[in-house]
């Protein structure tokens, strides 16, 4: 677990607490590393959770219409800063690629062009226009996906065969990668309605739920080994105790992905499938809903905790925004096919949770920006 010390872009002593004011890089870049990516995801989410929440506010559409429009500048920007990384420091870019700790972070690449892709199908065409939006959507949802897939199949085969796990290191940062292809299962059923002709929209249909039951079978194989670790050998260090957070991704992804599937599904399959599909999100949706508050309840007080120790900030903090927004969406989908307003409460009440959050983790990376402690060499 010492190693994921690493994951952050701000050095840490061995005590967990961030080195005093280390010197800026020569080269901003060449500690970018791809964990960057959840501020991309954390962002988008916030206007792709916006979107979908049921209840009408006025400003509420324009405001999430500015912040998807913030994401994908800062997804542009970030992926020509990793090109730039990649090409001038590429010993550096293999070196993360090696280290266990930091290269289930290339999930979040994934993640964070399929939320930008959401948001430009949910919010951006109000922006950009109808088929600019469909056409950007459609691109970042299959990039996005192919990235997923190939950071699902890469990432554990590297785990295995060339980096070396100490056991009990077992970090909830091994399920970004698996995470991936729910997030395209999740975000595809948008593109189903759009598609010509029956085969094409029930290819559709069947290729994301096939990507939600590969990325929830190997969630079940890793997540009792994140849990296993806490019980055997205690919490994790302070500065990753915000990880945590990051096992709400697939469960509120996963209700999210049942529930825009079943959204789709009529007039892609038959009406008796289409039927089950809508049975399914409820049934599976409302368990994992349940395990999902339950998880939130347990994470927020091992935070806590990690706070009264002098939790720091790193970029870790992003943790607490795309796995919240997940369960927000998550909800707001349960409210549409339960038309239980307790659902929706729960979809408004968690937002608030992910702004909050957003708007602190926002804040203090643009402060550690400034002060170059975020892009300085580690120690």
């Amino acid at each position: 677990m010492a190693s994921l010390a690493h994951a952050p872009s701000r050095s840490l002593t061995a005590t967990g607490r961030p080195d005093p004011a280390p010197a800026p890089a020569r080269s901003s870049v060449r500690y970018l590393g791809p964990n960057w990516y959840a501020a991309v995801m954390g962002t988008a989410i916030v206007a792709n959770a916006g979107a979908v929440l049921p209840l009408t506010a006025p400003g509420l559409r324009p405001a999430c219409a500015v912040v998807w429009a913030l994401s994908a500048l800062m997804l542009v920007t970030l992926l020509a800063a990793r090109a730039v990384h990649w090409i001038r420091h590429r010993d550096q870019a293999r070196r993360q690629l090696l280290d266990p700790a930091v290269a289930p972070f290339y999930g979040c690449l994934s993640m964070a062009l399929l939320a930008v892709g959401g948001g430009t199908l949910s919010v951006g065409r109000e922006v950009i226009g109808e088929r600019a939006a469909l056409a950007t959507g459609a691109v970042l949802w299959v990039l996005g996906t192919l990235v997923g897939l190939a950071a699902a199949a890469a990432i554990p085969y590297l785990m295995v065969t060339r980096h070396r796990i100490e056991a009990g290191s077992a970090s909830p940062v091994w399920l970004l990668p698996l995470v991936a292809p729910m997030v395209s299962a999740a975000v595809g059923p948008a593109l189903v309605p759009r598609l010509p002709g029956e085969q094409w929209r029930e290819a559709m249909l069947l290729a994301c739920s096939a990507m939600f039951g590969m990325s929830l079978l190997a969630t079940l194989l890793v997540l009792p080994l994140v849990v296993a670790r806490l019980f055997h050998h205690g919490p994790p260090p302070l500065a990753l105790t915000p990880a945590l957070f990051l096992v709400l991704g697939p469960l509120g992804q996963s209700t999210t992905a049942v529930g825009n599937l079943a959204d789709a599904a009529p007039g892609a399959v038959d009406a008796s499938y289409a039927h089950a599909t809508a049975a399914f999100a409820v049934l599976y949706g409302v368990p994992v809903m349940g395990f999902a508050l339950l998880w939130l309840a347990f994470a927020t007080a091992m935070v806590v905790r990690a706070f009264r120790g002098g939790m720091p900030f790193t970029m870790t903090w992003w943790g607490f925004t795309f796995p919240v927004g997940t369960c927000v969406t998550g909800a707001a989908g349960l409210a549409r096919h339960t038309g239980l307003a307790a659902f929706g409460w729960l979809a408004v009440a968690l937002f608030a949770v992910l702004v909050t959050a957003w708007a602190v983790a926002a804040v203090r990376t643009g402060t550690g920006l400034t002060r170059g402690r975020l892009l300085a060499p580690p120690r």
